[in-house]
């Protein structure tokens, strides 16, 4: 396999560019150059359904293929006792964070060391320089009211993020937004703000309210049918979404990766697995390895099979049994399948 491939795409995501790898292969196992060829489709996915990897049967060979995008961005608006585990969790579950103050002792990386980016500045010339798209996620969480309502007024009349949510009480919530209908902003556009932010599982605590609207955005990001119990809002689809199970970081790795490795990936899944389609590790000739397939010694056995075919010019696809005495054995409580394509990472 060519590192390259990992540049190149490192390159059409930072442009903003829609990016697929498809890999073609015939037989369980052969040689990369012969066997085994890749190429990248760019901004080539339509349609409005959630994108997933998928691998398709072609005549007597397989596509794979892998829709793959940065990691979404959550904009969070105020950086109070709320947004700090906020920025944690969300950081830990794969969104790209900014935090916005216009406080210096409330806006810098030592306060939030798991935020991507942090500016110090007012709300509205923040957000204007940071440019909302509509895949963005906005947590407005100010010190107050009518930071808040600014906030709101800057988005409302800008374009719309995929998901936008903001705390308050209930009667709080329901005077602003007649406020801003009453100065002309669009009603269907407010109707669309989750507020009071985040599910409603009876949370108190900064940690356990950071929990909830972490929840919701979750909900909203992978399309689930949960629904809100305090607002009739309409859940949006997310255009040209991709749900993986990657790592984005697994690809910044390989972009920079400078040793000989292998790359697993997980192609295809049956009932209950660990990781799901998508998921994306690389093992160097010692054993080190970065990302995850799940974890254990089923993931043990991979690293071992990669380790031998480091440097052999190779690729094997592998059929992992997790069910019945095999998952049991191992303490684990899952009863899929797994299919597992391992590649020979060339760094020449």
């Amino acid at each position: 396999m060519n590192k390259n491939i990992y540049v190149q795409i490192q390159e059409a995501l930072q442009k903003g560019q829609r990016v697929n790898i498809v890999t073609t292969f015939s037989g369980q196992e052969g040689r990369i150059h012969g066997d085994l060829s890749k190429k990248l489709i760019l901004d080539e996915i339509t349609g409005e359904s959630i994108i997933k990897p998928v691998a398709l049967k072609e005549d007597k060979s397989i596509s794979f293929y892998e829709p793959i995008a940065l990691k979404d961005r959550l904009i969070i608006l105020g950086g109070g006792h709320v947004a700090l585990p906020l920025c944690e969790f969300a950081s830990k579950t794969g969104f790209h964070v900014t935090v916005i103050d216009d406080r210096p002792e409330f806006a810098n990386h030592l306060r939030f060391p798991w935020a991507s980016k942090v500016i110090c500045e007012g709300f509205k010339p923040a957000l204007r320089k940071l440019s909302i798209k509509d895949t963005d996620y906005i947590t407005v969480i100010t010190r107050g009211h009518r930071y808040d309502a600014d906030c709101l007024r800057y988005i409302l009349g800008h374009a719309q993020p995929f998901y936008l949510g903001m705390i308050g009480s209930k009667r709080r919530v329901k005077g602003l937004f007649q406020v801003l209908e009453e100065e002309g902003y669009d009603r269907n556009k407010i109707d669309e703000i989750c507020s009071p932010i985040g599910l409603d599982i009876g949370a108190v605590l900064p940690e356990e309210i950071a929990v909830s609207i972490l929840a919701e955005l979750i909900s909203y990001k992978r399309g689930s049918n949960i629904q809100r119990s305090n607002k009739n809002v309409k859940k949006n689809v997310k255009k040209n979404v991709v749900n993986s199970d990657l790592d984005s970081d697994v690809i910044t790795y390989l972009a920079s990766l400078k040793e000989p490795s292998a790359v697993i990936t997980v192609m295809s899944t049956k009932g209950s697995t660990p990781r799901s389609i998508g998921a994306k590790m690389v093992v160097n000739s010692y054993g080190k390895v970065y990302g995850s397939i799940g974890g254990g010694c089923a993931e043990k056995d991979i690293i071992n099979i990669a380790i031998q075919i480091i440097g052999t010019g190779k690729y094997q696809v592998v059929h992992q049994d997790l069910t019945g005495e095999v998952a049991e054995s191992e303490g684990m409580v899952c009863g899929g399948t797994m299919d597992i394509l391992i590649e020979d990472f060339n760094i020449n």
